[in-house]
């Protein structure tokens, strides 16, 4: 089981770096696909087989082809992306630096706590993750959903075309039958 364990922790780790720095979107998009399944391995072995199918279709499924399509609707490429300039990146860097910073000391208080919910068999069941989600957690489930609906929404505005001249007021008046 360890062996798995740290077998499915590299390639999520080395699917992540492919991630963070490849520069083809589409390559980026794949290892994502990637880190999301090995985590989905990582649900198995923590015997929330119901969980690892959830978090497979709907992250892999889902929103990825959601992501393919934003990718492709905003037709990605480097003459329409504008160079950031050097003051963007450092800042960018350090920004980077200080999450990471605070990521470490999260995660250093969050091993000292004792978890809320001792691990039994039942941990990873369809009744136990209902009753959780809908009682303890149903106001960030609700958030979360209107997160997404959101994210699509931009998503569409954003790769909306308009016609050529439509910025012209003289074009909107015209086609849209007011004076």
């Amino acid at each position: 089981m360890s062996f798995l364990f740290y077998f499915l922790s590299a390639i999520m780790i080395i699917s992540g770096l492919l991630l963070v720095f490849s520069k083809s979107p589409i390559n980026s998009v794949i290892a994502l696909i990637v880190c999301f399944i090995a985590m989905g391995g990582q649900y198995i072995l923590l015997n929330a087989q119901f969980l690892a199918v959830v978090h497979i279709i709907v992250y892999t499924g889902a929103i990825m082809v959601l992501f393919l399509f934003v990718i492709m609707l905003l037709n990605l490429n480097k003459t329409t992306i504008p160079q950031k300039t050097s003051l963007t990146r450092v800042s960018a860097v350090i920004a980077g630096g200080l999450f990471f910073l605070v990521m470490i000391a999260a995660s250093r208080q969050a091993l000292e706590i004792t978890p809320r919910y001792p691990f039994d068999g039942h941990t990873g069941l369809v009744s136990a993750i209902g009753k959780s989600l809908f009682h303890e957690f149903l106001l960030p489930f609700e958030i979360s959903s209107v997160l997404f609906i959101s994210a699509m929404i931009g998503a569409v505005m954003f790769g909306k075309k308009d016609p050529p001249g439509y910025s012209d007021p003289v074009y909107r008046n015209n086609n849209t039958g007011t004076a």
